[in-house]
């Protein structure tokens, strides 16, 4: 029997928004409500996506109870159902993942929230959750009788709610975790050993900063800031703008094999710092995101690696043999995010910058094949003229003569699974089957070309 559980609000948390709109709109199908919605009702959800729970709202949800009085039970199931996939369908998709690792460790899974049971019900169990904490009408004769049986699953009183049902079913809380974006929920967050603030309204985001609790988002990668709805990466795209980029002139081809949404596995070659910036320039001329695998040395720099972590990086310590930086991307590729991955590992040194030959390492094709989905070699070329390893800085003063750098997406395809080294030896011929003919070429380097590949000492 599992000693431990983990307990899951649902509006703002599970869900990006409010369950209200979609629940009222299933209730008026089935003719619980009238087809007229009720006046403000929109904004009053509206408000509630932007800044959470208020005592306003909670307010009218205790009216709700009330205003439910006469209502069909049956029918009342009947729409429960009806929205229970369309829910579903919405819940982030790193919510999912956070239910699938407790699930998987053991955990049992509780739904707790104040929306009453019979219209959380099904969507509870849609996500395989093992029980559900919600305020439950209470019926006589087969309809609601506008009064509530037992807590108003709020606040303190959801809180009472899990310690009894931790305590009937042998819960450790100490060893529990319970995850809420409402200031409202701390009661309820403080009686488990491991809280977790998602998406958490201003009070709740204050609250968790000095608890240190952790704060997360579900609809991006752990790690990745989201405090008003908007990550770095966002703000950082409203730059992504030729004239903002005067010390270079960037090409980018092929951008059309990049998908609107939905997971996305890059792999480039790698010829200078400057080339993460040049995939996140790129794809954000397709709205998309984009996430990279970083090495230990960046993400732990003391100005730099909370900066590029809140990008979200993904940590890559080479030297410990770790598996964990490609459970990360694994995690985010589920999520829907797109991943880029350099195979080469590192910017090639010396005389192998100019080899027109490729060698990466394995981790690309594994992402592909663990995960399915489909690789998408993109090719690198011109971005050492820009940034060279043996400069702390790019040449941003360079306004007279601008290098080119071009950027190109090649089609996506699955490499076969039954040889990994000749998958990973076919992948970084793809790639280089993207760049220039000079790059196919033998290329006997100058000192100073050679000079140029290392990192300044």
């Amino acid at each position: 029997m599992a000693d431990s559980a983990a307990f899951f609000d649902l509006d703002r948390t599970l869900l990006l928004g409010a369950s209200g709109p979609d629940i009222s709109a299933a209730l008026r199908r089935h003719g619980v409500l009238p087809d007229r919605p009720i006046p403000g009702e929109r904004a009053l959800f509206g408000l509630f996506d932007v800044i959470g729970e208020t005592l306003p709202s909670i307010a009218l949800t205790r009216q709700g109870v009330r205003a439910a009085a006469g209502w069909s039970v049956e029918a009342v199931a009947a729409a429960a159902e009806d929205v229970a996939d369309v829910l579903a369908d919405k819940v982030e998709p790193f919510a999912r993942e956070a239910l699938a690792e407790h699930r998987h460790a053991g955990r049992k899974l509780v739904l707790a929230t104040t929306t009453p049971y019979d219209l959380v019900a099904p969507f509870a169990e849609r996500l395989g959750f093992d029980d559900v904490l919600a305020t439950r009408y209470r019926s006589v004769d087969g309809r609601y009788d506008g009064t509530i049986d037992g807590e108003f699953v709020w606040s303190r009183g959801k809180a009472r709610s899990v310690v009894a049902w931790a305590n009937a079913n042998l819960i450790e809380l100490a060893d529990s975790y319970a995850y809420s974006d409402s200031f409202f929920d701390v009661p309820m967050l403080s009686r488990v050993g491991y809280p977790v603030a998602v998406n958490p309204d201003p009070r709740l985001l204050l609250y968790a900063t000095a608890r240190e609790w952790p704060r997360v988002w579900f609809n991006a990668p752990p790690g990745v800031p989201k405090p008003i709805g908007i990550e770095p990466q966002d703000v950082a795209a409203l730059a992504a703008r030729p004239e903002l980029f005067p010390w270079v002139r960037i090409e980018v081809d092929g951008l059309d094999r990049l998908p609107a949404e939905g997971p996305v596995l890059l792999a480039a070659n790698h010829r200078s710092y400057l080339d993460p910036m040049i995939v996140a320039y790129a794809t954000a001329q397709a709205g998309r995101r984009v996430r990279f695998l970083a090495k230990k040395e960046v993400t732990d720099a003391a100005v730099i690696g909370p900066l590029v972590s809140a990008f979200g990086a993904i940590r890559v310590d080479r030297g410990s043999g770790s598996g964990a930086p490609m459970v990360e991307a694994a995690r985010a590729l589920r999520g829907g995010e797109l991943v880029t991955v350099f195979p080469q590992g590192t910017i090639p040194r010396g005389h192998d910058f100019f080899d027109p030959t490729l060698r990466g390492r394995h981790g690309a094709v594994r992402l592909a094949t663990e995960t399915g989905v489909a690789l998408t070699p993109v090719g690198i070329w011109g971005t050492e003229r820009a940034w060279p390893r043996s400069s702390r800085l790019p040449y941003v003063l360079n306004l007279a003569d601008p290098p080119t750098v071009t950027i190109r997406f090649g089609a996506p395809y699955r490499p076969p699974v039954d040889d990994i080294d000749a998958a990973t030896s076919e992948l970084m011929a793809r790639i280089v089957d993207l760049l220039p003919a000079e790059a196919r070429m033998p290329y006997t380097p100058t000192d100073a070309e050679l000079a140029r590949t290392f990192p300044p000492s």
